[in-house]
This record gives C-alpha cells, structure tokens and sequence, in this order.
C-alpha cells in the first residue's frame, strides 16, 4: 500500500509535526557500575599472640609467612592494618570467619570491614 504525502500550507510535506522527518534512533546502554569494594580491617589488642594474627592472616587470607609477619606488625605499631580489599560479600565472610576463630581460640582479636 502506498501512501502520498500531500503539501500542508507552507508548501511543505506533511503537517510541521515532525511526521515525515527521519532521524536514527539511538538506544543508549546503561553502564554498569561495579559493586562497591570494602577493606578488611584487622586491629590491635594486648592480648593476642602475634604468631596467632600471622596464622590468621596465612589462613584465611592466603598471605605467605613474610607477609603475615609485616602485616602483623603493622597492627601492632600502628593499632590497624588493611589486610585485603574484597565484595561485600566475601568481606563480610572473612570478617566472620577471622572473628569466630579468634572465638573459638580464646582470643579478643577484632577484625572489621569498612567501604572504601
């Protein structure tokens, strides 16, 4: 089926709506934006053994000895140390495991997470 266009007053095609214009349609994507990351914090006390926090560090965080031993120094100088940035979700699991451990071992360890 064909359809005529028919000259409106000004002598244009169409009505001046727009109608018989074309134009390319663009569809936008909304960029994702990536989850926010959290810093897993661990904090110093008087009471925890050192040799416990480098433990801690090698096995929930996968740290090797030298870098346990850092990291543990760095609580105990400096009363905090950021021992890995994760997802919420896997920070609020590290957080939990460290904290039940240090529990179970009679220990008043704290280890907290915080936005970045």
């Amino acid at each position: 089926m064909r359809t005529e266009m028919m000259a409106g007053p000004s002598g244009n095609e169409g009505d001046g709506n727009g109608a018989g214009e074309t134009g390319v349609a663009t569809k936008t994507k909304p960029k994702t934006q990536r989850p926010p990351l959290y810093k897993v914090l661990l904090l110093n006390d008087d009471y925890t053994p050192m040799e416990f926090v480098v433990h801690v560090l090698e096995r929930f965080f996968g740290i090797n000895h030298a870098q346990a031993v850092e990291i543990m120094l760095t609580v105990h100088k400096k009363g905090v140390a950021v021992v890995g940035v994760f997802s919420f979700e896997i920070a609020e699991t590290k957080v939990t495991q460290v904290m039940d451990y240090a529990r179970r071992n009679q220990h008043p360890l704290q280890c907290t997470m915080e936005k970045e």
